[in-house]
């Protein structure tokens, strides 16, 4: 009973495949039992032929005696073979994926791999597939040790720094601390530029539980579009993003409040300028990291800004640093505080004076420095457009410049003064010598003739600068003996078209053709302000030096640094030797404004000594029609006052006077700082 129920078992098997077709006759299955006699070998016709060979005794009695084992047999065999075939497929499966990850460690290892698999699938028969079981084990976990080995060096070698580097950032939460940028005040002690605190609002957005809801909440608070918000605490593959820098603390403190996932703060400082606009091209502003952009605060960005900190911490699993376990802490230093010569209040009044004016002219530009001769400090000096350091996103182009630092420009008949110094000084004439002065000159192709129409006339000395004359000096300077050389030398030892070294980002020299270069049209033309660009701080270093006894000094911003009691000191050169030109060229410069063109710079009580100028523009080589630069400058030189003043318009379109700012100007000044007349 036993054998027959192993028979009908083993019956339910399908038999081995040959060809293609499956074989269920006796016959054929007599053949198969054959065949597996000659166990291992792949030609049964030449195992049956030695198996009736007479070397071996044949016993077919044995096979005729136990035919139900035979059968039984040809069922386990049968089985087995289809057992084999099916374990072969499973190799042949298991080593296609193996191969295929090796492929990318080790092209070796997959070719062996590949043809294993290949050797297996070109077997014919169970038992051959089973002799080579053994050695596809070996080669399939030599592959995976392969893979497994590889790896891990690449991990422990090439990958170990960068895991390390996360591991930490996991474990701890760094930030640099800021310091307390230093304050700066104007020479009164008004505040012009200050940091506050702030708060600094941050997010690990790995903690965000709910990006939506909780931008939608900080944006109700500090205000913005909420998606940005919602972008920021959304951001993968980070542990840190800022979610507002330099918050207001109040606001922040609301924010707080909410409790919101994954959302932290940082005490901060933010820089305010209490002043806004008024002389915020001169302090200039900072970044949001408390850099110095522009203006002062880049010049003494080294001084103001102090020493950032750092602060690390470990990190709590809320993220949140643990209390006692600060890793390292480097306190900030805060920065110096730095008083400047800047008197915010005259200051205001010069940038509202000259936005009327240019508004009244309608100039395209406009610009004024007020200096103490005596000192170089710089009361005021502002150009238009203006900038407010406190809102950059409405800045203007060019509005973080001072101009009449970082813009050269043909200045015209105030040039005239260097001129007429020259001539006193190397003594070619005086002021009551006269000279005919036709009313055009020509030279190189070239004519010259003066600003208001004329006849041919004779004009003192004295008449040819207060009346503006440009062929007066013109022929004045070719009366000096080699005058052209003279003028030149003149112009370099008074530095004009030097730097004159203020403290100020971006100061721009002029230009000056060298003397070699000259015609007789390029010395006529120097003379009267033309082919030759100074800045306007130049013209009143040079003024300067006309009203402190012929020396100029260095113009500057910082007065002193408050915390430590230094004085900054700043150099000074002696720039007119002939000092009897002096008195003479400054009664001449009063004649300009009393008989001259610079009436209206008149000022009830007081001596005025200046020079006005409508100067032309020189673009692409040519001269602009219908357009000129204007310009006044001038001093008081029979005062208590060194102070120095010049007022210009940019692209006026038409010919005109600036004289009456300069008055408006100086009027002020001298009621604010009580100068008295002497």
């Amino acid at each position: 009973m036993t054998d027959r129920r192993r028979d009908m078992r083993d019956g339910d098997y399908p038999r081995r495949r040959e060809g293609g077709r499956a074989k269920t006759s006796r016959s054929e299955g007599r053949s198969s039992r054959t065949r597996s006699q000659g166990r291992g070998s792949s030609r049964p016709s030449e195992r049956s032929h030695r198996g009736s060979s007479p070397s071996r005794t044949q016993r077919p009695s044995r096979e005729a005696n136990s035919s139900r084992s035979a059968r039984d047999a040809r069922s386990v065999r049968g089985t087995r073979d289809e057992r084999s075939s099916r374990g072969a497929a499973s190799s042949q499966s298991t080593l296609s994926n193996i191969v295929g990850a090796v492929g990318v460690v080790g092209g070796s290892i997959g070719r062996a791999v590949g043809g294993a698999a290949e050797r297996i699938n070109s077997s014919h028969t169970a038992e051959r597939v089973n002799s080579n079981r053994p050695f596809v084990l070996l080669l399939i976990f030599a592959a995976i040790a392969a893979v497994f080995f590889l790896r891990l060096g690449y991990l422990q070698i090439i990958e170990s720094a960068h895991y390390s580097a996360m591991a930490e950032e996991a474990r701890t939460i760094s930030f640099t601390t800021t310091p307390h940028r230093g304050t700066i005040y104007d020479r009164n002690g008004t505040v012009l530029a200050k940091s506050v605190d702030a708060t600094t609002i941050y997010a690990n957005p790995a903690e965000v539980t709910d990006a939506a809801a909780e931008a939608q909440a900080i944006a109700n608070v500090l205000g913005g579009d909420a998606s940005t918000y919602r972008e920021l605490l959304s951001k993968e593959s980070t542990t840190f993003v800022y979610v507002k820098r330099q918050a207001d603390v109040d606001a922040a403190a609301e924010v707080k409040k909410l409790a919101l996932d994954g959302v932290y703060f940082i005490a901060d400082t933010r820089r305010e300028y209490p002043c806004g606009q008024i002389g915020g091209q001169v302090i200039g502003y900072c970044n949001v990291d408390g850099e110095g952009i522009t203006g002062l605060e880049l010049q003494y960005n080294d001084i103001l800004s102090g020493t950032p900190g750092s602060y690390t911490a470990e990190r709590g699993e809320n993220g949140l640093p643990i209390p006692g376990g600060v890793k390292e802490e480097t306190p900030a230093v805060d920065g110096q505080d730095i008083m400047i010569s800047i008197d915010i209040e005259l200051q205001e009044y010069v940038e509202n004076r000259v936005a009327e004016a240019a508004e009244d002219m309608t100039a395209a530009g406009g610009s004024s420095v007020v200096m103490d001769a005596g000192t170089g400090e710089i009361y005021a000096i502002a150009s238009l457009p203006y900038m407010d350091p406190s809102d950059m996103t409405s800045a203007k182009s060019s509005s973080d410049q001072v101009k009449p630092i970082t813009q050269a420009f043909e200045p015209g008949s105030v040039f005239k003064t260097v001129s007429a110094t020259t001539i006193l000084e190397e003594g070619a004439m005086t002021p009551d010598d006269t000279l005919f002065c036709p009313a055009v000159i020509e030279a190189d192709g070239y004519k010259v003739s003066d600003a208001h129409e004329r006849s041919d006339q004779t004009f003192s000395f004295r008449q040819i600068l207060d009346q503006s004359s440009n062929v007066g000096i013109s022929l004045s300077v070719q009366k000096m003996t080699d005058g052209f050389t003279k003028l030149y030398e003149h112009i370099q030892k008074y530095n004009l078209c030097e730097k004159t070294g203020v403290d100020y980002p971006g100061e721009a020299s002029g230009t000056l053709q060298p003397l070699e270069n000259w015609a007789t049209i390029t010395g006529w033309n120097v003379s009267f302000g033309q082919g030759v660009a100074v800045t306007p701080l130049q013209l009143v270093r040079f003024y300067g030096a006309l009203a402190n006894d012929g020396v100029e000094v260095t113009p500057h911003f910082l007065v002193s640094k408050p915390q430590t009691g230094e004085v900054p000191t700043y150099d000074t050169e002696d720039v007119i030797e002939n000092k009897a030109a002096i008195p003479t060229i400054t009664d001449m410069l009063k004649t300009v404004v009393t008989d001259g063109t610079g009436k209206n710079a008149q000022i009830e009580g007081y001596s005025v000594a200046g020079k006005t100028s409508t100067a032309e523009i020189a673009e692409g080589g040519v001269y602009r029609q219908g357009v000129y630069n204007l310009c006044f400058e001038g001093f008081l030189p029979d005062s208590s006052s060194q102070l120095v003043c010049f007022v210009g318009l940019n692209e006026v379109p038409s010919q005109g006077n600036v004289s009456n700012v300069f008055k408006d100007i100086m009027a002020f000044a001298i009621d604010r700082y009580k100068i008295q007349p002497e």
